[in-house]
């Protein structure tokens, strides 16, 4: 492979590693949810900010109503997206919520198809049952292991429809606004969500350790600008699917990862419940057609050998 093949998926691979780790640092932490989310937030919007006073202040001049409005809602879902995630974790096992927030493609099916009248097609149908059925053994799983791992499922569910939300939002804005300035409308939106969220709880914004201030930096470093940052830089050579397929991955380190860390084992359940997840999502993202044609391709290659 050439360098301009090899570069994009080396760094998908350190991307995929980065979110993976996401879920294991929030369980690291000892703060409550929301200050968890508005540290990763605000950190984010503090790293990015120099780079986008340079190269992007400029452009807030030409941004229209309609995409400040949208980045608004976007960043607004994304904060309580963070806060029902991280508190999900509080109850069920990283594999489990990693897993069922990965069931994102399926929400954004049913977020296109009644927002912007978009078809669906038998093929999404199918993969969206496959997904659902193993989402339902997981859940069934962890409800037989108790009520608690159970609402842990159903709020990384509800966190899965919010982040769903703030993509369909954001993707109407990024027709028309850079990446780095929809980036920091959308973080720095989510961040004051966040202030409010945590000053109406009474929740404390100080006193912590300095090994929690370091995980709070990392969280902002690692998942946000060095994982998504690195998708998003990969998408100039590689199509959206691949980066998609790739995502996907994400619950498989990261369980890897809780197995080190905290000693969390999967149960028959879960481990096959994911792993129809992943199939279902895969078969989602997948071109058939496209996969059609490369067969088609090689079994004539193979013929006239």
């Amino acid at each position: 492979m050439n360098k301009e093949t090899v570069r994009p998926l080396v760094a998908i691979m350190i991307g995929v590693i980065s979110v993976s780790t996401s879920a294991i640092m929030v369980k690291l932490i000892e703060a409550d949810s929301g200050i968890i989310a508005f540290y990763r937030m605000l950190f984010s919007v503090l790293l990015m900010a120099p780079a986008f006073l340079i190269r992007n202040l400029h452009e807030l001049k030409t941004i229209q109503k309609r995409d400040w409005l949208f980045s608004i809602i976007a960043g607004v879902f994304l904060a309580f997206h963070f806060i029902l995630w991280f508190d999900s974790l509080r109850y069920t096992s990283v594999a489990s919520s990693t897993v069922l927030v990965t069931l994102q493609p399926l929400f954004a099916i049913a977020g296109t198809f009644i927002f912007f009248k978009e078809p669906i097609y038998p093929k999404t149908v199918i993969a969206g049952l496959i997904a659902i059925i193993g989402s339902v053994l997981i859940s069934w799983g962890d409800f037989k292991v108790g009520g608690l791992a159970f609402y842990g499922d159903l709020l990384a569910l509800i966190a899965c429809a919010l982040v769903t939300g703030y993509m369909l939002f954001g993707q109407e804005v990024r027709k028309r606004v850079s990446l780095t300035t929809y980036t920091i409308l959308v973080y720095t939106t989510s961040a004051v969500t966040l202030l409010f969220y945590n000053l109406i709880r009474g929740e404390s914004f100080g006193h912590y350790s300095a090994m929690t201030w370091f995980w709070f930096l990392m969280l902002a470093i690692v998942p946000n600008l060095l994982g998504h940052n690195l998708f998003n830089w990969a998408l100039k050579w590689v199509s959206a699917n691949a980066i998609s397929i790739a995502i996907l991955f994400e619950p498989v380190g990261a369980s890897i990862l809780a197995y080190f860390v905290f000693k969390e084992s999967l149960t028959a359940t879960q481990v096959l419940g994911g792993i129809i997840v992943i199939l279902g999502i895969t078969l989602f993202v997948i071109d058939i057609s496209k996969v059609k044609k490369i067969i088609s391709k090689k079994l004539l290659i193979t013929e006239k050998k």
